[in-house]
């Protein structure tokens, strides 16, 4: 036996295990974690596997140079194989993105430094104690303007943490609008602020033996949007119907460049998804795009992709939203039936989409609305309608009642 071959080998063996060796245990890791679909961790290690074969086994005396020659070969398919697949996750995670997360929602939290919630003009003329204060919840999109009524009749309690988006006390949250009609309805929220209930919704009260009270107290449009370079800036609403049944599949056939439609949805029951449903009024809808997420200790799991600013994307969501709380100059509104969504739109009813948002409660059936039998709930409500509450809905960017 040629001892000093062995331990040559042996020595390179090792050499390469502590050069590659964290390269594999990185993969191992964020493969179990569920940071990497599973075959980009096996990716991972098969180029380890072929890096450690390649390099000791072209250095030993014992194996053929072929050998040497096809495991190098089948490395560096795999690393391109690898780095292509990352290339095109970098190119995708570049693209501007509309999603109604709470990424943006942290600068509005009422009574913080620098909140961009608004503010009142003069003292409000209604002020609520610590005792006296309803327990809010509502949509993404709507957290600015009852993050500012907040602001101007409830108590300031910030440096407790009270009207914290993490807060422990659940006076101002933000759960969204499924997480929103979810906690009304479990009777832990008393007021929350969110468009009309989806039919799923209403159906969940009624089980639980509850009874859903809107209040109107504001005026927005819903909208799409599309890539700045596409050249499509108006369609008519039978139209976005076309696209979202799959009968209209190419922008060239609504004037456009020869390419496929590409149109997202939202989950079921958040609110734009709602609004898109009440628009197709019963026509079937396409199944909407998935991607992998990544929840936390579940690992990975298949949802409804949030709109991803493609060549030939198409998404909706409500204006104040696409518009302010996600600045993007990547993407562009699109007029409906020849009218664009603005304030001035909304508020004279020529945008064919603008409708109504609320103010809901919840009482078991047979009992009265809260906003008949709480005093507190009652008051903060009609201020919302009164002078004060409707200015500050303006001023935030929607559109008021009168």
């Amino acid at each position: 036996m040629n001892w000093k071959m062995l331990f040559r080998n042996l020595a390179l063996l090792l050499g390469v295990s502590l050069s590659v060796g964290p390269f594999l245990l990185l993969f191992l890791v964020f493969g179990a974690l569920g940071a990497y679909p599973p075959y980009v961790t096996y990716a991972g290690l098969a180029v380890g596997v072929f890096g450690l074969l390649a390099l000791f086994l072209g250095n030993c005396d014992y194996f053929p140079t072929p050998w040497h020659r096809h495991l190098s070969r089948g490395m560096l398919l795999v690393l391109a194989a690898a780095a292509i697949y990352v290339g095109h996750g970098v190119w995708r995670d570049s693209l501007p993105t509309v999603d109604d997360r709470d990424l943006l929602l942290w600068e509005y939290e009422p009574f913080a430094e620098n909140s961009k919630a608004v503010r009142l003009e003069e003292p409000s003329t209604l002020q609520l104690t610590l005792a006296e204060r309803p327990r809010l919840d509502g949509a993404t999109a709507l957290y600015p303007v009852y993050a500012a009524f907040v602001q101007a009749v409830y108590p300031d309690t910030y440096s407790t943490s009270d009207y914290t988006l993490k807060s422990r006390h659940h006076i101002a949250e933000c759960s969204g609008t499924i997480g929103a009609y979810e906690r009304l309805i479990a009777q832990e929220a008393d007021v929350i602020f969110a468009a009309a209930p989806s039919q799923a919704q209403l159906e969940l009260a009624e089980n639980a033996g509850m009874e859903l009270h809107l209040l109107p107290i504001g005026r927005e449009a819903f909208v799409f949007f599309v890539n700045s370079k596409n050249p499509v800036e108006d369609l008519t609403v039978a139209q976005i119907q076309g696209i979202y049944t799959g009968e209209l599949t190419n922008w060239h056939q609504l004037g456009g460049k020869r390419q496929s439609i590409r149109p997202f949805q939202r989950p079921e029951n958040s609110g734009s998804q709602t609004a898109l449903q009440h628009l197709m009024n019963g026509l079937p809808l396409l199944a909407p795009e998935e991607e992998d997420r990544i929840t936390g200790m579940d690992g990975i799991i298949r949802q409804v992709a949030n709109y991803r600013n493609y060549r030939n994307a198409i998404g909706f969501s409500f204006r104040f939203y696409a518009t302010e709380m996600v600045t993007s100059n990547e993407i562009r509104l699109l007029a409906l039936d020849g009218v664009a969504p603005t304030q001035e739109t909304i508020r004279d009813g020529s945008y064919p989409l603008s409708s109504e948002f609320y103010a809901v409660t919840a009482a078991p059936v047979g009992q009265p609305d809260p906003r008949e039998a709480n005093p507190f709930i009652s008051a903060f409500l009609d201020w919302i309608l009164s002078e004060q509450g409707q200015f500050l809905i303006e001023k935030t960017g929607y559109v008021a009642l009168s």
